[in-house]
């Protein structure tokens, strides 16, 4: 059955009405006399996690919708290719796939290249899988490598009068920075007698057990990633609390709690206002589930709540206006724990894939399953250090 807008108002209105109740509770626990906030803190508990599902429910509709509404073609070498290696996945003959021209690869040098539909599918559910995907840029690049340069300052220009000699400006100061990269893989396994059953998805099937071990694994890099082997992660990089003009490039900002082992509004406010007023207008919350709970007690000198729920469709919920990304990969609120990350996340880090997922089948390591190695070469690397910053809970003394 075909999702409707209807469907996504609906749960919005119990989203309303969850919030409701709970901003109520919580106002209760906050002024109750204390034998009485044992009671209702659990209340309040219950209700915040379910204003997590609903807010999940809501966004989970609003994706499938969007899937079901994504268009799709092929030009007729995709559909051959598409069909000869729907032959090579089932029963291993590799016979046509090694005569067509869009065949890169062959399983002596590293296995045969998914098709093209297959590999668009595998990084579209990567990224409805992954915050960092849905968050940051991404490019596709033909090579190992990728670099750019970026500006880190020059080019002075000043004001003239119209017959005023034009002085020679200083040149930019340029650097290159270079993504980190990595070969990740995924193993799949079924056994034959799956395969050969004409109602199993084989295709369907492989795109998901991918894209599920990719996200997983590119997730944790691209956030914690050394760069060894691997992407180097946004959270990997220096983190200092000086600000942008005293602060090295390559190097990002962190604001630190006013409060040991927690924060509060107040030092979300600080760090909106420590972000370059440009980089505010496209910026995101992106955090943990748990700190996410706790974030939604926080409230204003004007008693709202910092939180609010997104009650239309394709509206988010929000945390002083702009819209949060759980991402189970951030740390806890802990002491000198760097909790929440504040930015424009699309000019702060960027993530390299490049072109092509190869494949080998392999049905003797572990029969009597089938195994698809399948591997892709991608990276990444922090290409704007001033655009996203870092809220660290102070430690106790």
């Amino acid at each position: 059955m075909a999702l409707e807008k209807k469907d996504i108002d609906l749960v919005a209105q119990e989203l309303k009405g969850t919030f409701d109740e709970f901003t109520k509770k919580n106002d209760q626990r906050l002024n109750a006399i204390e034998s009485e906030k044992g009671a209702l803190a659990g209340s309040v508990e219950t209700l915040n996690e379910k204003l997590s599902e609903f807010d999940n429910i809501k966004s989970n509709l609003e994706d499938l919708m969007k899937k079901q509404n994504r268009p799709g073609s092929t030009s007729q070498d995709q559909e051959e290719y598409k069909s000869a290696f729907g032959k090579f996945v089932r029963k291993g003959d590799s016979t046509e796939l090694e005569t067509k021209d869009v065949n890169v690869g062959t399983d002596s040098d590293g296995g045969f290249a998914v098709p093209e539909e297959l590999d668009r599918n595998i990084l579209q559910l990567e990224r409805d899988m992954s915050p960092m995907r849905q968050l940051c840029s991404s490019i596709m690049v033909g090579s190992d490598e990728y670099k750019r340069l970026v500006n880190l300052g020059g080019a002075a220009s000043g004001w003239v009068g119209e017959d005023d000699a034009r002085p020679k400006t200083d040149a930019p100061t340029l650097a290159s920075i270079a993504a980190f990269m990595g070969e990740i893989y995924a193993n799949p396994a079924a056994t034959q007698k799956s395969l050969d059953d004409i109602y199993f998805n084989v295709e369907t099937w492989l795109q998901e057990e991918i894209a599920r071990e990719f996200a997983e694994k590119e997730g944790l890099a691209f956030l914690t990633g050394d760069g060894s082997g691997k992407p180097k992660g946004l959270m990997a990089y220096t983190m200092t609390a000086e600000a942008d003009s005293a602060r090295a490039f390559g190097s990002f900002q962190y604001v630190e709690s006013a409060t040991a082992s927690t924060f509060d509004g107040d030092d979300l406010i600080k760090l909106v206002y420590s972000l370059k007023q440009a980089y505010r207008r496209t910026s995101s919350w992106m955090t943990n589930s748990q700190t996410v709970l706790a974030a939604r007690m926080l409230k204003d000198d004007q008693e709202n709540y910092l939180w609010q729920p997104g009650l239309q469709a394709d509206q988010p919920s929000l945390l002083l206006g702009r819209p949060i990304a759980e991402n189970e990969d951030m740390p806890a609120v802990a002491d000198n724990a760097n909790a929440l990350a504040f930015g424009d996340f699309r000019r702060g880090y960027t993530i390299v894939d490049r072109i092509g997922t190869r494949m080998l089948r392999d049905p003797y390591t572990n029969k009597p399953n089938v195994q698809f190695y399948t591997t892709r070469r991608t990276g990444g690397m922090a290409t704007d250090t001033q655009a996203i910053k870092f809220l660290k809970v102070k430690a106790a003394e």
